[in-house]
């Protein structure tokens, strides 16, 4: 390796342009037996060095999620549900409504696919570098619960609201007592106008009194949600059944 290359492998680590630095002696191998200009040495050097820091951007991206599964659409059985929205819901994938700070909601029954969707969603959104988080319902008040011990409540809100993008699954599958259905309100509350919620629910919107114990609770956790939101219902039987009764009708 001659002086140059070594001392400019030097410089690229100093500034720490890593992968630079790695690919440099064989992209100047390149631009000589290929006669690139200055511009494209340097354009090619940097376009890895860029492909490089998205993908450890999006590796942080994932760890911080907490995604329990990856998922992708080009797994969804679209044809299972009897009724679904699937050009509002594929339009959801541009991500548009992040940029917006507004929210995307999935209602249906259960084993319908929308934790799917909600997790591919999240996979996409990190994908694109957005600062993601994943809990369930139940998992985010146990969390909000927790904080009162301690008084940390407000610094763990805070850290919620961080997020651009924030998935809660499983709303409605257990009633909130009053202390979880406050800590919910706040929750909501602080990212209204903020940042972007895509949050899945069994429970169509007039039974949301019955999850949180309280209609006025629950009139002010949807008005806050439903303000700037897009709204996908699914409807059909769940695949959870269908596969049981197949199951059951293979050995008949």
């Amino acid at each position: 390796m001659n002086k140059s290359i070594s001392r400019l492998e030097e410089l690229l680590k100093l500034f720490h342009l890593q992968r630079s630095a790695e690919v440099l002696a064989e992209k100047a191998q390149d631009a000589a037996a290929k006669s690139w200009s200055h511009v494209q040495f340097l354009e090619a050097l940097l376009s890895e060095e860029a492909a490089a820091r998205h993908e450890r951007i999006v590796q942080q991206r994932l760890r911080e999620a907490r995604l329990p599964l990856i998922k992708t659409m080009e797994a969804f059985d679209w044809n299972h549900p009897t009724f679904i929205q699937k050009q509002l819901i594929l339009n959801a994938f541009h991500l548009d409504f992040v940029g917006k700070k507004e929210n995307f909601i999935l209602v249906g029954s259960s084993g319908l696919g929308k934790s799917h969707i909600a997790l591919a969603l999240g996979y996409a959104a990190c994908q694109k570098e957005i600062k993601t988080r994943w809990v369930t319902a139940a998992e985010i008040i146990n969390i909000l619960s927790a904080t009162k011990a301690d008084h940390s409540t407000e610094k763990v809100l805070k850290t919620f609201k961080a997020y651009e993008l924030l998935l809660i699954d499983e709303l409605g599958f257990l009633p909130l007592d009053k202390e979880g259905s406050d800590l919910f309100f706040q929750l909501i509350s602080r990212r209204y106008e903020q940042g972007s919620v895509v949050l899945t629910t069994n429970r169509p919107f007039k039974e949301w009194g019955q999850i949180f114990n309280d209609n006025t609770v629950a009139s002010a956790i949807l008005d806050r949600l439903i303000h700037h939101c897009q709204l996908a219902k699914i409807g059909g039987t769940s695949y959870r059944v269908k596969d049981r009764k197949d199951h059951l009708d293979r050995q008949d």
